[in-house]
């Protein structure tokens, strides 16, 4: 559950971490009493990473899964060896 927080929050950061970074990379962080965000936008900043971090939830929310009918076997450890998950078609079985 940590991770799923964490990587929400850089992506909500992330913005805001490349813009500090081109600030002092182009030089604009030296020789001033002032910190970097004093002058930054923000909000901006804010609302990009509030549209990455949606647009990936969106993103990977809509690609992952199987489709109707499938089913996932989870990895399991077989004669010394890791076998992977899967997605299987569950068989149902019929009335006649």
């Amino acid at each position: 559950m940590i991770r799923i927080v964490i990587e929400n929050l850089l992506l909500l950061l992330l913005p805001t971490l490349l813009y500090v970074a081109f600030v002092y990379l182009v030089g604009g962080g030296k020789g001033k009493k002032q910190s970097v965000l004093d002058d930054a936008p923000l909000i901006w900043l804010f609302l990009t990473g509030v549209a990455l971090a949606v647009s990936v939830l969106l993103f990977f929310g809509t690609i992952s899964g199987g489709k109707p009918g499938q089913a996932y076997k989870p990895p399991e450890f077989r004669d010394g060896t890791v076998v992977p998950g899967e997605l299987k078609i569950n068989k149902v079985p019929s009335d006649g």
